[in-house]
């Protein structure tokens, strides 16, 4: 039985580190994968090693402290390496014997380890990628990034608001705009398949808002770098309190864990339709003034739009293509590509 061992940052995981593990799992019966983190990290460690897991469910994946100075010499290399015989002798109860990398300090890194070194690709010739290309453009390094991936770096735009307000027109006239997708109001499905009157529960809002989030999360693996949601679980927690007179710790945890680079908030100051399944027109204005307070209290990044069908749109595409680079937008990607709804082809995993 061998134990091979991939330490590296993974920031963010990408084929040429996909390709090393790889190597590491034909050529070792066990392979320990060590997530180097730190406080400022652009992606939190956690996710990134859950990115390793969904790609090489085979391999042993865990996060270490990235807290050890770093002099380039051989007091670094010989730290790493203690720090690896710790974790696995606790992961598999016994040392490396082999180390992949395609780094110039594998070598060192393995002789304190007691470990054969393999080299693996250190040119990128069979992947010319690297993390800090992917960092400084990571649309343009899409093709080496599997899905998992490249959702973290789309940009989602979420727009909401209290009912007849305009929410899923103004995501139809972004998504024609902009040429990407947008994802559904769960919610209006879920009411549309339950016969007669509701009698509402917060399971019901807690499945509302885990539906929301795991049709947006479908959605980002299979988007360009910007996707347009009809509503979120911060939404769905203040319906919960229209309804039910309460707040739902559940519901609003579910909302607190999510990055969106911009809220748009539809006014109330447009005619209200009814359709056959709205409250009525009276709840409108406790709802927009209530989404009000709930975004100004997040945190977040929003604002409210208001007029005509054109002067909303213009409002928001203005907000939208003035979002800066920590976004990762890339608004004239999305233009100049125009990629097609649906799945693109998938990366060579």
């Amino acid at each position: 039985m061998t134990l091979g061992v991939v330490v590296g940052k993974f920031l963010p995981p990408h084929r040429g580190h996909s390709y090393l593990i790889e190597s590491a799992q034909q050529g070792c019966d066990e392979v320990l994968v060590i997530v180097c983190a730190r406080s400022d990290d652009l992606i939190p460690a956690p996710l990134r090693a859950g990115m390793l897991r969904e790609l090489h469910p085979g391999a042993t994946v865990v996060v270490s402290p990235d807290d050890i100075p770093d002099d380039r010499g051989d007091d670094t290399s010989r730290a790493w390496a203690q720090r690896t015989r710790e974790l696995s002798s606790a992961c598999s109860g016994r040392s490396a014997d082999l180390v992949y990398s395609s780094e110039a300090y594998g070598p060192r890194y393995a002789h304190f380890l007691g470990a054969r070194h393999v080299s693996v690709d250190p040119d990128r010739v069979r992947f010319p990628v690297s993390g800090t290309a992917v960092r400084r453009d990571p649309w343009g390094q899409a093709e080496f990034l599997a899905p998992c991936v490249r959702a973290w770096f789309v940009s989602r735009i979420v727009v909401l608001g209290a009912e007849s307000t305009g929410t899923t027109t103004l995501c139809q006239d972004l998504s024609v705009h902009y040429g990407c997708p947008w994802v559904p109001e769960y919610g209006r499905t879920y009411c549309e398949r339950r016969p007669g009157p509701i009698r509402w529960r917060t399971a019901d809002f807690i499945h509302i808002a885990s539906g929301q989030l795991t049709d947006e999360d479908a959605a980002a693996r299979a988007c360009g770098p910007l996707l347009i949601c009809d509503t979120d679980a911060l939404a769905t927690s203040v319906w919960h309190e229209r309804y039910l007179g309460h707040r739902s710790a559940a519901v609003e945890r579910l909302a607190a864990d999510r990055r969106y680079a911009l809220h748009i908030l539809t006014a109330d100051d447009i005619p209200f339709v009814q359709d056959g399944t709205r409250d009525g027109e009276h709840i409108r204005g406790w709802m927009t003034q209530r989404l009000r307070e709930v975004l100004a209290a997040s945190g977040r990044g929003w604002l409210e739009v208001r007029g005509s069908r054109a002067e909303r749109l213009d409002a928001a595409v203005r907000a939208i293509d003035a979002l800066g680079p920590p976004q990762y937008a890339r608004i004239q990607y999305a233009r100049r590509r125009r990629p097609p709804r649906g799945t693109p082809p998938p990366c060579d995993e």
